[in-house]
């Protein structure tokens, strides 16, 4: 699976969706999509745009993280949810 890191990067750089969505010239619904990991794809040119409003790597907005960690992190997400 792979985890878009977004909203991590919009936080640090204490940016809007609205502001990122201006700045990189990327529709506004799809910079939603993408903060909220509901994107099944992602256009290379947006990946490249994004990396140059915040300086970042490629690692910096995605993220492999393989099956049995993201079913592993869910399970726990449930378990405290119960609590």
């Amino acid at each position: 699976m792979i985890k878009i890191k977004l909203s991590n990067l919009l936080g640090k750089h204490k940016m809007t969706q609205k502001a990122l969505a201006d700045l990189t010239h990327i529709r506004p619904a799809t910079i939603s999509k993408m903060y909220y990991e509901e994107v099944k794809r992602i256009d290379v040119k947006h990946i490249d745009n994004i990396c140059k409003v915040f300086n970042c790597e490629i690692s910096d907005l995605l993220e492999y993280v393989p099956e049995e960690e993201n079913n592993k992190e869910k399970e726990r997400e449930k378990t405290k949810s119960k609590v």
